[in-house]
């Protein structure tokens, strides 16, 4: 198990080091898995040590299915359904990741709803917010999402993060996410 996370940290770095822009414009690739939940107060510690990582290790693992679903493949809908199942709709990159599949498929309702979840949970994910304001300027709402934009800029501390460039470059109408 050690060796299968070690090799996909080596290829996740890989991938970043040849394509940073590829590895960032996909939104959170990964996540922090979400507190796990205790089934019985009988459990030893060991027991939920070992619970507790199975479970970190299959929702990231079925983050990680989604994912590719939706930005490898353009399979929105296989991508919601796969998100959906993992049960975690409320974790803030789950969240992020369903309303952009949502946006892509032109479900602008359903987006926005989403973004507004993924921000309850966690109201500094720049990408979220960056995403968010992308969804802002598809509505034809450009001063809304230069708000959004700024709130990436103060959660970043600068200009330079990839959360940033992405909302600026679809603000200035020169790329489409």
């Amino acid at each position: 198990m050690k060796s299968t996370l070690a090799l996909s940290a080596a290829l996740l770095l890989s991938a970043i080091l040849v394509a940073p822009e590829i590895a960032a414009a996909a939104g959170e690739e990964n996540p922090t898995p979400p507190a796990s939940q205790n089934k019985s107060n009988k459990d030893t510690q060991t027991k939920k040590k070992k619970d507790k990582s199975s479970s970190a290790e299959d929702f990231l693992n079925g983050y990680h299915a989604a994912y590719k679903l939706i930005y490898d493949k353009s399979d929105y809908e296989g991508g919601i359904a796969a998100l959906h199942a993992l049960g975690y709709d409320d974790n803030a990159d789950v969240a992020t990741l369903l309303g952009y599949a949502s946006r892509k498929l032109g479900r602008y309702d359903d987006a926005k709803v989403w973004y507004e979840r993924a921000l309850a949970a966690d109201p500094n994910h720049a990408v979220t917010w960056s995403y968010y304001g992308m969804w802002q300027a598809e509505q034809g709402n450009l001063l809304k999402a230069k708000d959004d934009l700024e709130k990436v800029r103060v959660i970043c501390g600068n200009t330079d993060c990839r959360p940033y460039q992405m909302l600026k470059d679809v603000i200035d109408g020169t790329v489409t996410y």
